[in-house]
């Protein structure tokens, strides 16, 4: 590393992506689409205390067979620790360790953590996601552009590329695009409310729209939507603005209510057109976050139940926006934006 681009102090790692580094001895970065202009750099903590001076170095530990290497990524804000975990099919830190790394004041900080993994039933690779509760969820939807992002640098990919992905939620089948951005095949919605799962009485045939919902006395109406993971939607009872909504407070409330038992998202949105709608979101495991893939997707379908939007919408999230669009050919629902790398690092662990 060059003296400009990355220091090692008091068992602190700093390097940004423009740099050509050996990364788990066989990827050699930089990313593509960062510039090899200088940039301000971002620390990669060790997290293990430092050491007198006849100790190794932390650079020398980092080599070590107890450093986890990673490239952090984000999708709109939404951020994730990613790990070359494609040698082995056990992850290689534990939800307890990952909730650590996931710290924001004690660790590298992140939504979560995302490990690249072995195919299994024909997908050419699996993808693992810790929370950063330490909980997994089936999938994620900027997890997945970030995913793919990141397989792109791995396989030193160029121009448009697509491939399988085995989740929790199935199949995905993201395409990175000429242009960095990724478009996601998110597959199917699931509507049936046993299926989400939610313990509201279905509305609609089997389906949960514009139930009413009880939460802290107040009355909501929800519709449900499973996009692999559960996903509880409401325009509130009136017109709701959002940027008044006191997320941290109403969120748990949604995320644990007993209509839930396997907890829920729960996407607050407000109509700005028939084709642009803005939501706030609350990710079950991980709290208010900037942004949601599947959160998006589960907010465009609902809308279209309920008659308030068209089939293919843009998503205004507080990290930026989305597109969404509802296909009515294959009922299949598809996600664009980006995904981009932040800095990538070594953590004793």
């Amino acid at each position: 590393m060059s003296s400009a681009a990355a220091t090692a102090f008091a068992g602190v790692s700093v390097a940004t992506p423009n740099l050509t580094t050996p990364f788990r001895g066989r990827v050699r970065l930089p990313l593509r689409g960062v510039s090899a202009a200088p940039r301000r750099a971002v620390a990669s903590m060790a997290v293990s205390a430092p050491r007198s001076g006849a100790a190794a170095s932390f650079l020398e530990r980092r080599e070590s067979e107890r450093a986890l290497h990673f490239v952090k990524y984000q999708g709109l804000g939404n951020d994730f620790i990613m790990v070359d975990n494609r040698d082995s099919s056990v992850p290689k830190v534990t939800p307890e360790e990952a909730a650590k790394l996931c710290d924001r004041n004690f660790g590298i900080g992140a939504d979560g953590v995302i490990f690249v993994m072995p195919g299994v039933n024909d997908a050419d690779y699996t993808m693992r996601i810790f929370n950063s509760d330490g909980s997994e969820p089936e999938m994620c939807g900027n997890g997945v552009r970030c995913f793919a992002r990141f397989i792109g640098e791995l396989e030193n990919l160029q121009g448009t590329h697509s491939f399988t992905i085995h989740t929790g939620a199935g199949k995905i089948i993201p395409e990175i695009q000429s242009d960095g951005q990724v478009k996601v095949d998110m597959g199917e919605p699931i509507l049936s409310g046993a299926d989400i799962p939610t313990k509201l009485v279905a509305t609609k045939n089997k389906a949960v729209i514009q139930a009413e919902l009880a939460v802290e006395g107040l009355t909501w109406h929800v519709t449900c939507v499973s996009m692999g993971n559960p996903h509880c939607v409401t325009f509130g009872a009136n017109e709701l603005k959002i940027d008044d909504l006191k997320l941290s407070e109403i969120g748990p409330k949604f995320e644990h209510h007993e209509m839930f038992p396997a907890r829920t998202n729960t996407e607050f949105v407000q109509v700005l057109s028939r084709s642009h709608l803005k939501m706030r979101v609350w990710e079950r495991g991980a709290g208010a976050t900037l942004a949601c893939g599947t959160g998006a997707c589960a907010v465009v379908v609902a809308a279209v139940l309920e008659g308030r939007a068209e089939r293919k919408c843009v998503v205004d999230l507080p990290g930026g926006p989305l597109e969404i669009e509802w296909r009515e050919d294959d009922n299949h629902v598809y996600m664009t934006g980006p995904a981009e790398a932040v800095f990538y690092g070594s953590v004793v662990h």
